[in-house]
């Protein structure tokens, strides 16, 4: 059992290494266009997609395919790291609580 458990957490780990990945290049391509032509917006935008279209998306019309993909990328690697990390947390703690009870 503590093996398995030990080759999940291992499996998540990897898994978390490719959400990185996929951050560098995914998004970062995004985030070069947007510094590249001089939008900023402030981080609090990027989860809140109701102001983020409110306010920040008026003032650049051109670039909004990029701000959009940008966000959602983001979006999307903060979802599933907290996921990987919640799986990460519950099978550590499972293993505490068997450690404890062999």
């Amino acid at each position: 059992m503590y093996s398995i458990l030990i080759g999940l957490i291992i499996g998540i780990f990897v898994a978390l290494l490719f959400v990185n990945i996929y951050f560098r290049v995914k998004v970062l391509k995004y985030y070069r266009i947007l510094t590249k032509n001089k939008i900023e917006f402030p981080a609090k935008y990027i989860l809140n997609k109701q102001k983020l279209e409110e306010e920040v998306l008026p003032k650049y019309p051109r670039f909004k395919n990029e701000i959009n993909a940008f966000c959602q990328g983001i979006r999307f690697s903060v979802k599933v790291a907290s996921i990987l990390l919640f799986f990460i947390t519950l099978l550590a703690a499972i293993m505490y609580y068997f450690e404890i009870r062999n």
